[in-house]
C-alpha cells in the first residue's frame, strides 16, 4: 500500500512512518516538502506520489498559542486540511484525519459518542473542527480519527515533562479536574493500520481505554517509573492557561468497536509500554 505521511517529523508522523515503513511503501512529508497551505503544492505532490492513502498528522498544536496565533492556527488545521482533501480526492486516496478531543466542550456527564455534537472552546478546537468539516464535506473515503493526551518517545508532551520535572523537584502540583484518556502513538499507530486496510469509512474515537485525571496520570507516570515524588492535587483555577481545556474529554470507542476493529489497550499498560521504549 502506498501511503503518504503528513507531519512525518511530528510526535505522532515519526512512529507512523517507522512502524508502517517495513510493511508499506511510506512517503513521510515533513513542511519542507510540502506546504500544506499552498493548493497548488498539495495537488503536485499528491499527484506526483498517487498515493492510495494519506495519513494526515500534520497540524499546528500549539493550544495555547493558538489563542493569540488565530490565523496560522486555521491556515494549518482548515485551509491545510481542505487543500490536502482535494488533492486525496483528486487521485482516489483514502484519506485519514488525525483530529482532536478538543471540538468538544467538555461539560458532557458521560464520554463523548462519535455522534455527540461538537462545541470546541479554543481557537485550537475550533481550527481543528474547521478541518473535521472541510474532510467530511469534499473526501468520499475519509476517516476522522479524534484521539487523546497523545504521548511517544518523539517530541514533548506530558509524560516526558513530568520525568524532566522530577529530577529537579520534590514536589509537584498536577490538575485533578479534567478528565480524559491518555494515548499512546504506538497503540494508535497501530489502530490506524487496521483502519486503512478497510472501507469502513465515518469518525472514530482511538485512545487508549480508561479514564483518568491528569493527576492520576502523573501518579501512576511516577509509580511506572520508580520515582519518588509528592504530588499534589490541584484544580484548574489554580494552574490557568490562555486556552480553556475541555473538563471532561473522555470518548467511547462506539465506532472502533461496531466495525469489529481491536480497541487499543489500557492506558496503564500504555505507559509500560512507553515507558520501556523510552528508559530502556
Amino acid at each position: 500500500m502506498k501511503i503518504v505521511v503528513t507531519g512525518a517529523k511530528g510526535q505522532l508522523g515519526q512512529d507512523v512512518v517507522k512502524l508502517l515503513g517495513p510493511k508499506h511503501e511510506i512517503y513521510g512529508l515533513s513542511r519542507d516538502q510540502l506546504d500544506i497551505t499552498n493548493e497548488a503544492d498539495c495537488l503536485q505532490v499528491i499527484t506526483d506520489i498517487n498515493p492510495d492513502v494519506i495519513i494526515h498528522s500534520a497540524a499546528y498544536t500549539a493550544v495555547d498559542l493558538a489563542e493569540t496565533n488565530e490565523d496560522i492556527a486555521f491556515r494549518i488545521n482548515g485551509d491545510g486540511t481542505k487543500y490536502l482533501t482535494l488533492a486525496a480526492e483528486r487521485v482516489g486516496a483514502k484519506f485519514v484525519y488525525i483530529s482532536t478531543d478538543y471540538v468538544f466542550d467538555g461539560t458532557a456527564t458521560r464520554s463523548y459518542k462519535e455522534d455527540d455534537v461538537t462545541n470546541p472552546q479554543s481557537v485550537y478546537g475550533k481550527s481543528k473542527q474547521a478541518g473535521e468539516i472541510h474532510v467530511q464535506a469534499i473526501s468520499s473515503k475519509h476517516f476522522i480519527v479524534r484521539t487523546s493526551w497523545v504521548y511517544g518517545v518523539h517530541g514533548q508532551n506530558f509524560v516526558k515533562t513530568m520525568l524532566h520535572l522530577a529530577k529537579t523537584r520534590d514536589s509537584l502540583k498536577v490538575v485533578n479536574d479534567q478528565l480524559g484518556s491518555p494515548t499512546y502513538t504506538v497503540d494508535l499507530v497501530t489502530f490506524l493500520e487496521q483502519l486503512i486496510q478497510t472501507e469502513h469509512y465515518g469518525v472514530y474515537h482511538a485512545s487508549n481505554s480508561g479514564v483518568c485525571t491528569w493527576y492520576d496520570f502523573a501518579c501512576a507516570i511516577f509509580e511506572e517509573s520508580g520515582v519518588t515524588i509528592h504530588v499534589e492535587p490541584c484544580t484548574t483555577e489554580e494552574f490557568p492557561r490562555p486556552a480553556r481545556r475541555p473538563r471532561n474529554s473522555s470518548m467511547e470507542h462506539g465506532a472502533i468497536l461496531a466495525n469489529g476493529f481491536e480497541d487499543l489497550r489500557v492506558w496503564r499498560e500504555g505507559l509500560r509500554a512507553f515507558l520501556k521504549e523510552y528508559q530502556g
